[in-house]
């Protein structure tokens, strides 16, 4: 039988477990959205965590709170951000849309934790009081769109920039290993002109590279925050230099990270709307789209072994079928695919909850964060098992050079000797009589086979700026 104890809040008295830290807001949370079992992720507990901590400094500079309950506060708060106490952060992501009940479960939580380090009995709100001590400053409107950016700055800096700046390495890699080999081109999944796998693999490593410019923006975007804005953005019960002063301390504590956290210059935007939030949703959202382009061509390249194109090998991690012996699929591929068709997703659901904010206050801000940070890490996820498990170990075939020859878009280095009607007229007997391009062109045109030779070299083809 679980053991409760009587905690209080403005609504009268609650039982809560007796071994929990939260108390009876979060408790009536529990009882009040009983909907799913997804919980706020680590870095968004550290963000809050941060924010209450930096608030807590800031109010004992200020005298607002007491220095020794300042410092019981400020060592409970290190503890939410180290995550030792995320087990006690348990309300349901579909709760209430500002995530009022989650600012509280933080309050409660730093509250007890504070008046047990002051050696005080959990509950005893006269001696650190989750509102008037831990919430001093701020309202549940400014801090949580806050923690929210600074969650998912932190998710892109430790998590998927570093996953996309290795895809990007390893891709580059590649591209130096490929660059010698010849294939064909292809456009409209047709055959095209030659060019280099390396040439290929160069297009995808400067896809990653645009990523990262994209995620640049949407961090500078993201460096903006409410904090000071308080319940309707006009900062009621908080001092003006409050914001400020708490930013530069969690910018400071963040500096590795090479973040600058600043005040929004309008907090009526910042509270009544999520549009950075959808906005680096939709930064997310171009890069699941650019992966699956990625990825896909990665499948294609590699499928086969006999029957497709061939062109590259991909490693082998796993049987490929139950019943097939010996088959081998691009698994790790297809995970990345599927990440990128959550994202993608998830994005719709930030979309609609950008759209729900009602004059001073977005209502769906829970829902949004959610989404937002699993995006970036289940981004950086699979990214990084992509690079580890598939590009790295990606090697080129004889495949794609031996088909080289055979290509009828080879013709299209004729037409500047011979014109683009008898360059296509070559093509098309080439193709229904089975020839090589070379084979026809010797008998339809007046080109000697030195000239012949030079037009149809393939390499040349692939970086005709040199000729």
């Amino acid at each position: 039988m679980t053991t409760t104890r009587v905690e209080r809040d403005s609504m009268g008295a609650m039982d809560v477990p007796a071994g929990a830290y939260y108390g009876a807001s979060t408790q009536r949370a529990v009882l009040n959205f009983p909907i799913s079992d997804l919980k706020f992720q680590r870095c968004f507990i550290r963000a809050l965590g941060l924010i209450k901590l930096c608030a807590a400094e800031v109010n004992k500079e200020f005298g607002d709170v007491d220095a020794k309950l300042a410092d019981a506060i400020i060592s409970a708060c290190e503890e939410v951000v180290a995550g030792s106490l995320d087990h006690d952060f348990v309300v349901d992501i579909f709760q209430t849309g500002s995530g009022t009940s989650t600012n509280m479960n933080a309050n409660e939580v730093i509250a007890n934790r504070a008046i047990e380090i002051l050696g005080g009995k959990r509950g005893d709100r006269n001696l650190v009081h989750p509102n008037d001590h831990v919430n001093n400053g701020m309202s549940s409107n400014d801090a949580i769109p806050t923690a929210i950016h600074i969650a998912a700055l932190i998710a892109i800096n430790e998590k998927l920039k570093p996953a996309l700046l290795k895809l990007e390495s390893s891709l580059r890699r590649k591209s130096l290993e490929f660059m010698p080999v010849i294939k064909t081109g292809r456009t409209h999944l047709q055959d095209a002109t030659p060019i280099r796998l390396g040439q290929e693999f160069e297009g995808y490593a400067g896809q990653v590279e645009r990523a990262l410019l994209r995620l640049e923006y949407a961090q500078s975007r993201l460096s903006e925050v409410a904090l000071g804005g308080t319940a309707v953005g006009t900062g009621i019960n908080t001092r003006q230099d409050f914001a400020r002063r708490v930013l530069a301390r969690i910018s400071k504590r963040l500096g590795f990270l090479g973040l600058t956290l600043s005040e929004t210059s309008n907090h009526f935007q910042a509270q009544g709307t999520l549009d950075e939030i959808v906005d680096a949703s939709g930064v997310l959202k171009t890069i699941a789209v650019s992966l699956i382009k990625l990825a896909n061509d990665i499948r294609w390249l590699g499928c086969g072994p006999r029957a497709g194109f061939a062109e590259i090998a991909l490693p082998e991690v796993q049987p490929g079928s139950s019943i097939m012996p010996a088959k081998v699929n691009p698994v790790i591929a297809e995970s990345l695919i599927m990440v990128a068709a959550q994202v993608i997703g998830n994005d719709a659901t930030i979309a609609v909850a950008g759209a729900s904010g009602n004059f001073e206050l977005n209502v769906m801000m829970p829902v949004a964060a959610y989404n937002l940070i699993q995006s970036i890490e289940l981004l950086a996820a699979a990214v990084a098992n992509f690079t580890g498990k598939c590009i790295d170990g990606l090697t080129a075939t004889d495949n794609g050079p031996k088909l080289v020859e055979r290509g009828l878009a080879l013709c299209t280095a004729l037409v500047p000797a011979v014109g683009y009607d008898i360059a296509a007229a070559i093509a098309h007997e080439a193709y229904t009589s089975g020839q090589t391009v070379r084979e026809v062109a010797r008998r339809k045109s007046k080109l000697s086979e030195e000239e012949l030779t030079t037009l149809l070299d393939p390499m040349r083809m692939t970086a005709p700026d040199q000729n």
